[in-house]
């Protein structure tokens, strides 16, 4: 049988390129090589793409000055009759053809953060007409961005946390007029953070208008939209994974322990050890909560997912006080460090069975999308004789 082939695309520009790094090894790892052929695809942090054998040893990662010039340079190009993985020389521009490295069957977007979760890649990908693991560009997108993803929530009577966002240019030219509105709306302590990012990183808690206003410059580093937060005091967290395109179903609920006032990275990445990611944090599976709560913030989960169109794997991270019963979401991930995959395995889902699962659910998602029509023979050009700066299209 012939086996497909899966590009798992990681690394790229951002802050938690590392952690990205980490989790397409493991998927790398899991991955059947019997149904499967893995074609790596890394981006620098500088934006190259490169491809090699070299990108299956995680070791080699620790020297990249020595590692890129031993690989080759590639690209996925948006032409819907490509569908591969090409590399071009200068001669391209002047009409040379395209060298085809790899035909790419099913792309696995490994990327966290920006340039790779929040709808660009998919975006390309889109564009070339490949299938990808994952939530597409909308879902991606609102994934990412804290402030259009809490009001898609409201939106749809999904418990939140009060907020208050406003920009990073504002916060330059009006500090007294947002802190009066931070501290009218909102009560000590606070959750600052930048709107586009993950990991905790830009993340800081604020006990006091003095806390506040050093908080805020750090988020301000890491994006243009800030967002501040109640804190929430008292409550735990808790985590549920989704997976599925249009029956989605949860995961066991885990309540992360840390001993910090939040998850900072060092805690969600560095703790177990150089390649356990997210499995080797601190973490109870399954929570210790009831029945009743466990299911209610399986429901809230599902209605999450659904609630920003995403598909094929998330993590959904709730805030939970458990002595009132009160859930809150916190954020969706999705592409959630080590896809999740020790919540599924504490469900009864092998991890290479996981990775089955999300190629399946994006082959089957790729399907759903060529049911649409995207095309119109429109008898407009035929009624126009010459551009005129008058013409107006509604």
């Amino acid at each position: 049988m012939k086996r497909l082939k899966i590009g798992v695309i990681f690394g790229s520009r951002s802050v938690e390129h590392e952690v990205s790094i980490v989790t397409a090894h493991q998927v790398m790892q899991a991955i059947d090589k019997d149904k499967y052929e893995v074609v790596p695809i890394y981006i620098t942090k500088g934006g190259y793409w490169v491809t090699g054998e070299k990108l299956f040893n995680l070791e080699n990662f620790k020297d990249l000055p020595s590692l890129i010039p031993d690989l080759k340079k590639v690209y996925i190009i948006p032409d819907p009759s490509v569908k591969s993985l090409v590399t071009a020389s200068k001669r391209w521009f002047k009409g040379a053809p395209l060298k085809i490295i790899k035909i790419i069957d099913v792309a696995f977007p490994l990327v966290h953060g920006t340039y790779g979760e929040d709808g660009t890649l998919q975006g390309l990908l889109e564009l070339a007409n490949i299938p990808y693991v994952g939530a597409g560009v909308l879902g991606s997108a609102l994934g990412m961005d804290k402030i259009a993803m809490k009001a898609v929530f409201k939106e749809n009577h999904l418990p939140v946390a009060n907020y208050v966002w406003f920009l990073r240019n504002e916060w330059e030219d009006k500090q007294e007029k947002i802190i009066a509105k931070i501290e009218t709306n909102l009560k000590y302590p606070l959750f600052v953070k930048p709107a586009n990012l993950g990991s905790s990183i830009g993340i800081s808690k604020a006990k006091n208008r003095e806390d506040l206003m050093y908080s805020v410059e750090v988020a301000s580093h890491y994006d243009r939209r800030l967002i501040v937060e109640e804190s929430l005091e008292g409550a735990i967290e808790i985590n549920c994974s989704v997976l599925g395109n249009e029956e989605p179903i949860p995961s066991v609920c885990e309540q992360p322990v840390s001993w910090e006032e939040f998850l900072n990275y060092d805690e969600k990445y560095l703790r177990g050890g150089k390649t356990s990611g997210l499995k080797g944090a601190d973490r109870r599976i399954p929570a210790p909560i009831s029945q009743e709560l466990t299911e209610k913030i399986q429901k809230l989960a599902i209605d999450t997912f659904r609630a920003v169109d995403c598909r094929g794997i998330a993590r959904v991270d709730f805030l939970v006080n458990t002595e009132k019963s009160e859930i809150f979401i916190n954020e969706i991930n999705t592409i959630p460090g080590s896809i999740s995959f020790y919540l599924w395995e504490a469900t009864g889902i092998k991890f290479s069975e996981l990775v089955d699962k999300l190629i399946d659910l994006a082959i089957d998602a790729y399907k759903e999308k060529s049911k649409t029509t995207y095309s119109y023979d429109s008898k407009l050009l035929k009624h126009i004789s010459s551009p005129s700066p008058k013409l107006g299209i509604r």
